[in-house]
């Protein structure tokens, strides 16, 4: 952290997004599952950064002797608080081409051995990018530290229930805030942006996800 900090030129971008749409498609989705098998809204926006680092991939890759490198693949890295403190980051590898219920398994697995430190040292190898959520926390926003050499970390907080106009009528809907920490030896702002519509596209059509 010190020297992502020292080396790495932050910028910070935040979006809120709707997210009525896809927990109204994972109720469905859930009700019709075994209750081992549910999912959490923490899949959907697990997925959907996933698919848009996919889709914009000057984020996905690392900082390496003076320029960008671009992931061969999309290796999600997920961060997890452990129980004695501090913080450790398994890789969910192909994460964008996992379907939601395999992505869900996997997510609890890893939860659950980084916990109990039997990580195997593959599954914390070269992430290209890491998402943290803290919604499970409380916390409303997060805007991370990047891990280098990565380019770009994403942050996702507590969904809740905000004033929100849809077609000129004001209701209250379920919003989550999505944050962007991004090296801008790599990437601007405009691409950052683009990348936090996108993932803001991809949760407002669930079912594709």
């Amino acid at each position: 952290m010190s020297r992502a900090n020292r080396e790495i030129p932050h910028y910070y971008l935040s979006t809120s997004i709707d997210m009525a749409t896809a927990l109204d498609w994972m109720h469905e989705h859930n009700h019709h599952c075994p209750v081992g098998e549910r999912l959490l809204p923490a899949a959907l926006l697990l997925k959907a950064a996933a698919r848009a680092a996919r889709e914009v991939p000057e984020l996905n890759g690392h900082w390496l002797d003076g320029r960008f490198a671009a992931g061969e693949e999309v290796r999600l890295g997920v961060a997890v608080s452990l129980r004695g403190g501090g913080l450790v980051a398994p890789v969910l590898r192909h994460a964008d081409a996992l379907e939601l219920p395999q992505l869900m398994a996997e997510l609890k697995d890893l939860v659950a051995r980084a916990r109990n430190g039997r990580l195997r040292g593959s599954e914390v190898a070269d992430p290209t990018l890491t998402v943290t959520n803290l919604g499970d926390q409380g916390v409303e926003a997060v805007l991370g530290v990047i891990y280098p050499p990565q380019v770009a970390l994403v942050g996702f907080g507590r969904v809740v229930e905000r004033p929100w106009a849809v077609d000129g009528l004001l209701g209250v809907r379920p919003v989550v805030t999505a944050s962007l920490s991004a090296d801008h030896r790599a990437t601007d702002g405009a691409v950052g942006a683009r990348y936090l519509a996108t993932v803001d596209r991809l949760l407002q059509r669930p079912e594709e996800l």
